[in-house]
């Protein structure tokens, strides 16, 4: 690291006072190499699109049948008895 390099007094990154000599963040760790720069911005949150906090619910999923899964219940059964009968 150049000696010249003069460490920030808030990481970019997490947001935790950073010591006047400090070579890497003492909250999250970062530093210079790793994205502890001055164009950096701080984290704050997950950039989702304004549509996710609407009170809308979201758009139901395509179900299976309520009949489907009963089936496949019986006919595994099924095949497990079979299994044990027929040796």
């Amino acid at each position: 690291m150049p000696r010249d390099f003069v460490a920030p007094t808030e990481c970019p990154v997490c947001g935790a006072a950073v010591p006047r000599n400090a070579r890497a963040c003492p909250g999250c760790g970062a530093d210079e190499r790793s994205g502890w720069n001055e164009e950096a911005t701080r984290y704050d949150g997950l950039n989702l699109p304004d549509s996710a906090f609407e009170d809308e619910p979201p758009a139901q999923s395509r179900r299976a049948p309520g009949w489907l899964w009963p089936l496949v219940g019986f006919v595994t059964l099924a095949a497990i008895i079979a299994a044990f009968i027929f040796r």
